[in-house]
C-alpha cells in the first residue's frame, strides 16, 4: 500500500504586499523537512503541486534536503489555495488592517472563518473565486488521480492549508464546521499522511511535524 504525504507549504510573507513568498523561517522549514526525509531514507514515486510560488519553493527547500533527484512534478491547479482577502472582503467589506498585532491577528482568522462557512454554504461568492463545489472538486480529482495513478506508490503533494483540509474532510467525512476547524490548525510544513489503495484513501497522520520534534527546532513552529 502506498502513502500519500500532504505537505503544507513552509511559513509564507502574511500581512506583506505579495503573501505568495516563502518567508526565511518558510525556506528553513522546507529545507529541514527534507533533511529529515533524507536521514529516514524516504523516496517519492511522484511529486505533485498546486501552481502558486509558494508551493514551488516549498518543493525546492524539500528537494535540496533530499539532496536527490525527484521525479518530474505534475502542477495542478485545483491544489491552488483559495483567496482569504476576498473572501474576507466578502463579509467585511472595510479595510483591515495587517495583522501585526494579537488582537487584529486574532480577528483576521474569526473573519476568515465565518466567510469560509458561508462560501461552503453557498451564500456568499467572492469576486474572482470559483464556487465551493468547484474549488472541493478539484481537490477530490486530484485524489482519484493518485488514487487511480499511484496506489501502491509514496507520493508527495505540496499544497495550502485549505486544499489539504479538504482532502482530509472529503475522506473522513467530516461537516464543514469540521472542515473550518482543520483548516485553521494545519502548521507550516506539516505532514499528513493518507494510505492509497486503487478503491480508497484513509488518513494515517495529520497535521505532523516531526522534522522539527528536536527542542532547537520548537520556535520554529507556524501556523501563517
Amino acid at each position: 500500500m502506498g502513502i500519500l504525504y500532504l505537505v503544507r507549504h513552509g511559513q509564507a510573507s502574511l500581512g506583506a504586499a505579495d503573501y505568495d513568498q516563502l518567508s526565511p523561517r518558510g525556506q528553513a522549514q522546507a529545507l529541514r523537512l527534507g533533511e529529515y526525509w533524507r536521514a529516514q531514507g524516504q523516496t517519492f514515486d511522484a511529486v505533485i503541486t498546486g501552481t502558486l510560488r509558494r508551493h514551488r519553493q516549498t518543493l525546492a527547500g524539500i528537494a535540496q534536503g533530499l539532496q536527490t533527484r525527484t521525479p518530474e512534478v505534475l502542477q495542478l491547479p485545483g491544489l491552488n489555495e483559495y483567496d482569504s482577502h476576498a473572501l474576507i472582503a466578502a463579509v467585511h467589506p472595510q479595510p483591515l488592517g495587517p495583522p501585526d498585532s494579537p488582537e487584529r491577528y486574532h480577528q483576521h482568522f474569526r473573519l476568515l472563518c465565518a466567510a469560509l462557512a458561508q462560501w461552503m454554504a453557498g451564500t456568499i461568492s467572492p469576486p474572482g473565486m470559483p464556487r465551493w463545489s468547484a474549488f472541493s472538486a478539484g481537490v477530490h480529482a486530484a485524489l482519484t488521480h493518485v488514487r487511480q495513478q499511484h496506489a501502491g506508490q509514496n507520493v508527495l503533494l505540496v499544497s495550502s492549508g485549505g486544499p489539504i483540509s479538504t482532502a482530509v474532510g472529503q475522506v473522513l467525512g467530516t461537516q464543514a464546521q469540521v472542515t473550518i476547524a482543520l483548516n485553521m490548525r494545519i502548521r507550516n510544513s506539516a505532514v499528513t499522511e493518507l494510505s492509497v489503495s486503487p478503491k480508497r484513501l484513509m488518513l494515517q497522520t495529520f497535521n505532523t511535524l516531526p522534522h522539527l520534534a528536536a527542542p532547537e527546532y520548537a520556535h520554529w513552529v507556524t501556523h501563517a
